[in-house]
């Protein structure tokens, strides 16, 4: 879709140009500063938007914070949850809930500037219809987390055919064609970034510097990482099944050339002794296949969760602009 073509959508379609989905979680400190860094950039666009903050179980003051923040300004768009459903499913959310012609996700722990937003937008009006910004830095993050950051990205690549770019968040803009896609879609163990990334589209890369928290602690210790990068694989992967199959063919064929040889052995030099070593080899076995059983565990756990046909979310209730 062109520029031209755009300009004409935004002038005959019903609601804001542009949303801005931001999940909160416990940003009690941080929710006001981000409220007002957001507004400063948008109205300086000169074009309608709103702003739908998704509290995803808060147990902090966010919720109030957020409810003074709608009095004030009805732009302002809160969805309450029921309980804390996560982060990815907070911003799918988002998405249900977002008008504009555009949709921008943005963390609201203000690591994503919202001073980037504008050169997403200039992208956007050019043409691209997913507008992905690409960490160039990452400030204030351990060398821990930077490295199992680069290793996630690196086998996320090498385990799946989706070409998920490097360095990148949650932190994108989405054309409104983008959004009814990934909405269609209702899937409950969510890897939003590569759902973007899978729907195809013109994507294109804006580039920025990741900032330090403005206050309070990460969202994301390290057990909700693993089980984040464990959705993920498992989501866009077959390979780890695939393996587990590849692994019992190269241990069933070692058994073969062992027996093969303990027979030989026994030809030749009568009794076979090394029980240690049977018992050893016999631990070994069993490990192999609990951990094989665990992977198949994964992808049957959610074979079930879809079949039981659950909603992704229970909204407790919407803070909107009544009509």
């Amino acid at each position: 879709m062109t520029a031209q073509r755009r300009e004409l959508t935004h002038e005959t379609t019903e609601g804001p140009v542009f949303s801005i989905v931001a999940p909160v979680y416990n940003e009690e400190e941080t929710i006001a500063h981000f409220y007002q860094r957001v507004v400063d950039v948008m109205e300086s666009l000169g074009e309608s938007f709103e702003i739908v903050l998704i509290n995803d179980g808060s147990r902090d003051g966010s919720n109030r914070v957020m409810a003074e923040i709608h009095e004030r300004d009805p732009r302002v768009r809160v969805v309450e949850f029921s309980r804390n459903f996560g982060h990815q499913i907070a911003i799918s959310a988002g998405l249900d809930y977002a008008r504009g012609q555009c949709v921008i996700i943005i963390d609201s722990d203000l690591q994503d500037p919202p001073e980037v937003i504008p050169a997403m937008i200039e992208r956007w009006r050019a043409g691209a219809e997913v507008v992905y910004a690409q960490r160039a830095k990452r400030v204030g993050e351990t060398r821990f987390k930077l490295l199992t950051a680069s290793i996630f990205y690196r086998l996320i690549a090498r385990l799946t055919a989706v070409d998920i770019p490097r360095d990148t968040g949650d932190f994108r803009l989405l054309d409104r064609s983008v959004v009814d896609s990934l909405v269609a879609m209702r899937e409950h163990h969510r890897f939003m970034r590569g759902l973007s990334a899978w729907v195809g589209f013109r994507q294109e890369a804006v580039l920025y510097d990741r900032r330090e928290r403005f206050a309070g602690t990460t969202k994301y210790p390290f057990h909700k990482m693993l089980r984040f990068s464990v959705d993920a694989i498992t989501s866009f992967s077959h390979v780890p099944l695939q393996l587990a199959t590849t692994f019992g063919f190269v241990l069933a064929g070692i058994s073969l050339l062992g027996i093969l040889v303990a027979v030989i052995l026994r030809i030749m030099h009568g009794a076979i002794v090394g029980q240690a070593t049977t018992l050893i080899l016999v631990l070994f076995m069993g490990g192999i296949q609990l951990i094989f059983l665990g992977v198949i565990g994964e992808y049957l756990g959610r074979i079930y969760d879809e079949v039981r046909a659950r909603p992704l979310y229970i909204v407790r209730k919407v803070l909107e602009e009544t009509k």
